[in-house]
Order: C-alpha cells, then structure tokens, then sequence
C-alpha cells in the first residue's frame, strides 16, 4: 500500500543530515511510497501555501550526501506553542501546523532533530494525531538512549583537526593554544577531541576545576622541556566562581560563547606564557561529514522508514551496541547524556596524564 512520508531536519544543522534525507528517501522509494521533504522545519508548515517538495532517488546524486547542512533547511527557534510574533507577543500557532501536516495528507513524519525539537514535535504529533519517527542528530550528542548521534563524528574530527594545526605554530612560538568547542551542557566534543588530539588541559562542564591546578599542569609541561601547551575547553565550563559565559545576539538570544578568553587569560596571568585562544563556532557545525556519521545517518534513514512501515511510532532510532534499534522518544528526551565522569574515556584521559583542572 503507497504511503505518503513527510520529512523534516529541526534545530541546529550538523553534518550528516542530507545522509538520512538521502536513505529515507530511496528505502521509501524502492517500497513504492511518496516522500515530501517539509522546508525549514516547522516553519515551512506555518507559510501557505507550505513549503514542501517531493523528493525522488533522482534528486540525490553523488554529491548531495557528500555535503554539509541540510537540503530541506532547517529552524532553530520560534516555538510553535509560543511564538514570537512582530508586536513582541507569543502565540499559539500549533493548529496551523498541524493543518499543514494534514493539508499534505502525511500518513506519517520523520523528524531529525535534538531533544528540545523532538520535545516540540512530539507534542505536536500527540495533539495532532500525527504518526511520527524521530531521528538523532546533534553535534553535542547529549541524546539520551543513543550511544551517538548524527553530526557527532564529524565535529570532534573538527575539533581534532583544529589541535593538529594549531599544535605546530604553539610549537614554532613556544605558546599555550586554548581551543574553545562546542558541546552546549556536555563535554563529549571536548572530551573525545582532547584525548584524540592530544592535549594536556580538557575543561568539561561536568568536572569542576581550579584555576590553580590548570597552572600547575601548564608549569609541570612547561618544566618537563616541552614549549608548548594545548587546552581544550567546552563552552559551557563556567568560571571559577561559576558565572556563565554567554553572547547574545540579535533579537537578544543567548548562546554559550568566551569561556575560551577567560581560561586563556587566566593562565597567560598565572604562568607568564604567551596564550592563544581559538574558537571553532559553527566550522565544527558545517563541515563535510565523516564517513562513520554517513554510516550512522543512512542507517537511520533506513530504519526510520523500517519503523513507518511496521506501525511503530512515537520512537526514535537509536545506535546501541553496535546496531540500530528503535527507542521511545519520551524516554530519548527524559536521559539527557552528558558525560560520564567515572566512564571509560576520562579514566583514559587521565591514564594519559591529562588534567581536568580538579587536581
């Protein structure tokens, strides 16, 4: 029986989502279904007409999974329950999209998303009567009952690229880089990029430090011969009397940003090394993905489609022991992942003699 399928990426874009699109699409057509790919989120079922287009095998050549970002576009703000109108009013504008979900004659939908858009659509979904399958994606792979997301891969291949270049020229000029990343409240970016990179500092939010014994580890290198040094820290790490470091933008959001300067600062103060800071920002967001989060996203695709056709809905696929499987949304959402402090890859960390500033 043909099924009609809408697609959509919501949130923060990353790498490896056209590789789901992509998957969602030809699985969907080998078993004679119609997809529609909704453009910029939900925001594509607020215009009207909506803003849609059907998706065919033919639309996804060679390049097209090889790219960055999202074909469909996708939307980080405007809460549908609460949106920000032009008079600086919020209103409810939940009926309007479900009316576009319906207008569509969607027998189901697939959201790629984090948690805070699988929280949106999946209300959506249980106050329209919508059949929906989420997909994982987030740089920061904080997801809960997925050992990893789509776009996690690539961003901490980033991240370890950005220490291999900038560990020559704290060499050439005997200095401390500090590299700033991503991660939003968890450290797996930083955590994974500074054991892969090789650094001496990793500063994650999950692990209070000292200034004092960020110094100290710099001094120990220092003094063991070597003439540089290399921090890596998460934006959202505080400072040592716990303020947050936040930019805001225009419309007055706020994202976490500048812990970088501080912790850079701090130690040129402390030690009297000449200190660099870097911040990634989005080039860890728009990069070409790897190839283990192409792996990830067609297998997700494909298992998305899987569940749709099975009936199964109000899931997420999920990566677990070295397979795909399928996991309630509400419970991806409620098990937010940060890092595991007595996990595997700190003890490594620390096994390697890197400081996570607590001692």
């Amino acid at each position: 029986m043909t099924k009609r399928v809408g697609i959509l990426t919501s949130g923060g874009d990353c790498a490896g989502l056209n590789a789901v699109i992509r998957a969602a699409v030809h699985h969907a057509h080998l078993r004679g279904w119609e997809i529609f790919g909704i453009l910029d989120g939900t925001q594509g079922l607020l215009q009207r007409p909506i803003q849609y287009k059907k998706l065919h095998p033919n639309d996804f050549d060679g390049n097209v999974m090889r790219m960055g970002g999202t074909i469909l576009g996708t939307t980080n703000k405007g809460n549908p329950f609460a949106f920000p109108m032009k008079d600086g009013t919020t209103k409810d504008r939940s009926d309007e999209i479900i009316d576009g979900f319906k207008e569509l004659g969607l027998d189901a939908v697939i959201g790629i998303g984090g948690d805070g858009s699988f929280a949106i659509l999946r209300q959506l979904a249980q106050k329209g009567g919508i059949n929906m399958v989420g997909v994982p994606k987030t740089i920061d792979n904080d997801i809960g009952e997925t050992e990893t997301s789509v776009g996690f891969d690539t961003a901490v291949a980033v991240a370890t690229e950005a220490l291999d270049r900038l560990q020559p020229t704290a060499a050439s000029h005997d200095r401390v880089m500090v590299l700033e990343v991503m991660g939003r409240d968890a450290g797996h970016i930083a955590l994974s990029a500074g054991i892969a990179g090789g650094v001496d500092v990793i500063l994650i939010p999950e692990i209070t430090y000292s200034l004092e014994n960020i110094a100290t580890k710099i001094r120990e290198v220092m003094n063991s011969g070597r003439n540089f040094a290399l921090v890596i820290v998460s934006e959202a790490v505080k400072t040592e009397d716990g303020s947050k470091f936040m930019v805001e933008y225009t419309g007055g959001e706020k994202r976490y940003g500048g812990i970088g300067n501080y912790i850079g600062a701090k130690i040129a103060e402390m030690t009297g090394s000449e200190t660099r800071v870097t911040n990634l920002g989005h080039v860890q967001r728009g990069s070409q993905p790897s190839y283990n989060d192409r792996l990830l996203a067609s297998a997700f695709g494909v298992k998305a489609i899987d569940l749709i056709a099975q009936g199964k809905f109000d899931r997420m696929v999920a990566w677990k022991n070295r397979e795909v499987v399928d996991v309630p949304i509400k419970d991806a959402i409620a098990a937010y992942q940060e890092v595991d402090v007595d996990g595997t890859l700190v003890h490594t960390a620390k096994a390697l003699g890197i400081s996570f500033g607590d001692e």
